[in-house]
């Protein structure tokens, strides 16, 4: 497991890179601040991110959700911050595992494997979603395209819809894209 560790704290960062490679992982890199992580996650592709902070700051926490937007990664947050507004903001920005007082060694590989198995299921579920946006989509342009041809031939809705259909096979094109031609055309 690959991660990225955003630590401003020598003194932790001293005991949290050992107990990492220790826990099997390996340290792709270390950033004082959250200020380029977008980039660096980026250009390095870790499996996870931690983020070790005394209390999550507005500017940590918008970088974590530019970052989510271009490439997102699972990201653990150990901090010693408990207050329920900061965790809400915290996972609102995109971080995965919020962990108050708990940068113990002993824990960290099963907290990053969770955090991990979470944010997969999240991704898909958020990929899932995303695909039935689409299919929602396709789906009234094609109603429009029919109900438009309905208007313009006074065919029945299981006439015009069988002649998408025969139309899109005999090009090679989905019927969505029939449906987006028909509803381009001058009336």
């Amino acid at each position: 497991m690959r991660v990225l560790i955003v630590e401003n704290q020598p003194d932790r960062l001293a005991m949290l890179a050992p107990a990492l490679e220790a826990a099997g992982c390996v340290v792709a890199a270390t950033l004082n601040s959250a200020r380029s992580l977008d980039a660096q996650i980026q250009v390095l592709r870790p499996d996870v991110v931690i983020i070790a902070t005394d209390s999550p700051d507005r500017d940590t926490l918008e970088n974590i959700c530019v970052a989510n937007q271009g490439c997102p990664r699972p990201i653990v947050m150990f901090t010693g911050d408990g207050s329920t507004d900061s965790i809400r903001a915290a996972m609102q920005a995109g971080v995965t595992s919020y962990v108050v007082d708990g940068l113990d060694p002993v824990r960290l590989r099963p907290i990053l494997d969770v955090a991990v198995s979470r944010f997969e299921a999240y991704q898909a579920l958020h990929d899932q979603l995303e695909q039935t946006r689409l299919e929602l989509s396709e789906r009234k342009l094609i109603d429009q395209a029919k109900a438009l041809l309905i208007k313009q031939t006074g065919a029945s809705e299981p006439e015009v819809y069988r002649e998408m259909r025969r139309a899109a096979m005999d090009r090679g094109l989905k019927l969505v894209d029939i449906a987006r031609q028909i509803l381009q055309k001058p009336t």
